[in-house]
This record gives C-alpha cells, structure tokens and sequence, in this order.
C-alpha cells in the first residue's frame, strides 16, 4: 500500500475564475497582475484581474480602492498595447498623492497588458490552469521592468531567455514564488517567477442529494471535483455542473478516479456496503491524506468495526463526523462545514474537534 502524503496545493483559485469569465474575444481586455508588494495588501504577488473595455471587471486586486484608477491605466494599454506597470503606495501621508484615501499601509506595484486571443499571457494562462487542473506544477514568468525583453507574462517553459528560464526551472525545484532582479551589461530586469501547484481536487463518494452543495460549494471556489456513484439515478452530470460524474460500483473506485491527483475525498454515499468498500478502496489506495466520513460517530464506529484490521491503514486519515461544528441543520450549511473543514485542512489549520 502507498503512504500517504500531501500533495502541493494552491488556495488561490483566481486563475481559474479569470479564465472562466473572460470572454472568447478577448482582444480588448486587459489583464492587471500583482508583482510585488510591500506592508499590508488586500492581495499578494500573482493576483490578478481581468478589466473589460466597457469598465466592467472580474477579480479584484484591492477591496475596491485602486480599481477605478487601473481602469485608467487599462484604457492607455488598449490604445496602445503596450504593457506597463503602476505602482501605488498607500502607506502613511504618500496615499494623499493617489487621492484613493484607503488607509491600507501598504504599497503594491501591478502590471497591466493586453490580453489578446493569441497574446503569450493568454496562451501562458491557459496552459497554466489546464496543466495544474491535472495535477501538475507550473511556473510563470512575469516581466514587469526591463529594456532588454517585452514586459508581461510567459510560461515558465516557453522559449524564455537563460537568465529567465534558469529562474522558472528554480521556482519548479524550489516549489516557491519569488521575486527576480537581473542586472546584466548595465541594464536591470525586474520580474515575478510565479510556482502555480494544482487547485485543491475533492472527490465525493456518493452522488445524493445532499452532495450537490457539496459539489457547487468547490466548484464556486474553483476546485476541481469528482463524484462517484453505483446509482444510475444519481449518477447524472447535470445534477453537478462544473464537475466529472463517473457512474461505477464502489469497489472499482481505484481503476476509475486517479486517486493519486485527490487532496481529499468526502464518503457519503448513505448506503453502509457501499460506503465501507469505498473505505476499503482508500485503505488500499494509501491516498489521499484526508479522507471524510458524513455520519454520527456510531455509524463511523460501526464502519471501522467491519473494516477489521484495514481501519489501522486509515489511520488519521479518516475524520468522522466530517465537517467542522457550526452548528449546520441544513443540506447547504452542512455543506459550507464540510468545505471549510477541507479548505482549513489544506491551508495547514488542523480543525480541533471537542
């Protein structure tokens, strides 16, 4: 049996929802990508918005306050498609100087650049989010200063030049973010080398109904989801927009999810033998790390019972009742405990239960 262990994750799902609502023809759209920061910032390095030619935007870099200024900036980019940074310092008397007045105490510098159909960000983008939503790690290199090479966003394995290439290939190594500095023959480069890991995959075990705002609350975070049923009328994709619906015994869950690309799965098939096979099957599998049981702990203890000596293999994986207590009675509010108890999980805050 495999040992389990947790897979690299990314909380920030921001490149996905971008993705997902930025038109077709994007020619006119600009995208505005946080490169750096300094003190106290609503988003960190590798944020990023999309700002549509009629004012409109989707994301957002500040809790409001420096939108309608990039929206100026944007316009400049569309006339000319050229890319260009701006930087906003809000820190003490210097935020009079923007007329924002946010108060935040701190300083961002942003990128804004053209994002056309056929532009090396949107290729770069799409290929980030369709590598990382099969479970594999990325790098993205953003290009804000320099008189050597174009300004915006490549990926990390495009035909970069060495010093930028050497830098993405780093960030894969080192699995990290980091700002980058060159200064060769007297002419400074500034960028941004973005590690992208995949988006958190959650797989459900158990297509009923009370699954479906399971499902839509990962969607609408922008993870990737699966569910596995044996029921035919369960089974049925429509009833989950957004995720893979497989229809298949539970004893078979290994040859039909690739449970090595899972960060968590939540059993609640509310059919006991199917339930306990899909145990067994997890058992068996070694991952992923966290495993979630829906029930009241005399269920869970009933199941541990009948898997014998193959509950040891769970081992802490297994969490029965899953869910963190808010003290949810409906589907929708158990739903949001489950999906907070996983997202706590996955960000490194272990729940403590009573």
């Amino acid at each position: 049996m495999n040992k389990a262990a947790r897979l690299d994750v990314r909380l920030d799902t921001s490149l996905e929802s971008l993705l997902r609502h930025a038109p077709a023809e994007a020619g006119d759209s600009v995208l505005a990508t946080v490169v750096a920061t300094a003190g106290s910032t609503y988003r960190k390095p590798g944020a990023r918005m999309l700002i549509r030619p009629d004012g409109s935007y989707h994301g957002l870099l500040s809790g409001g306050c420096l939108e309608a200024d990039l929206l100026l900036h944007a316009r400049e980019v569309w006339k000319t498609g050229i890319a260009r940074a701006v930087e906003y310092d809000m820190r003490g008397p210097d935020d009079i100087v923007f007329g924002i007045g946010s108060g935040c105490e701190g300083a961002m510098r942003v990128l804004l650049e053209p994002l056309g159909p056929g532009s090396a960000a949107a290729i770069a983008l799409r290929d980030a989010a369709r590598a990382t939503r099969l479970g594999r790690c990325v790098s993205l290199m953003v290009v804000h200063e320099s008189a050597r090479w174009a300004l915006g966003t490549h990926a990390g394995n495009a035909a970069l030049p060495p010093p930028l290439a050497a830098a993405s290939a780093e960030a894969l190594t080192e699995r990290t973010s980091r700002a980058l500095e060159l200064d060769a023959e007297g002419i400074s480069t500034r960028a941004f080398v973005q590690f992208l890991a995949p988006p958190p995959h959650l797989l459900i075990c158990g297509a009923g109904p009370d699954a479906e705002p399971v499902a839509a609350a990962a969607v609408a975070l922008g993870w990737v989801v699966s569910l596995v049923d044996h029921r035919p009328a369960y089974a049925v994709a429509a009833r989950f927009p957004g995720a893979d619906v497989k229809r298949a015994d539970a004893r078979e869950l290994r040859s039909v999810v690739a449970l090595e690309r899972c960060h968590a799965v939540v059993v609640m098939s509310h059919h006991l033998p199917s339930d306990l096979a899909y145990l067994r099957e997890l058992a068996y599998a070694g991952t992923p790390e966290y495993v979630g049981l829906l029930g009241p702990r005399a269920r869970h203890q009933r199941l541990v019972e009948e898997l014998g000596s193959t509950a040891h293999t769970l081992g802490p994986r297994i969490r029965g009742p899953v869910g963190m207590d808010i003290g949810a009675v409906t589907p929708e509010g158990i739903a949001l405990a489950i999906v907070s108890e996983i997202h706590a999980w996955l960000a490194g805050f272990e729940h403590r239960r009573p």
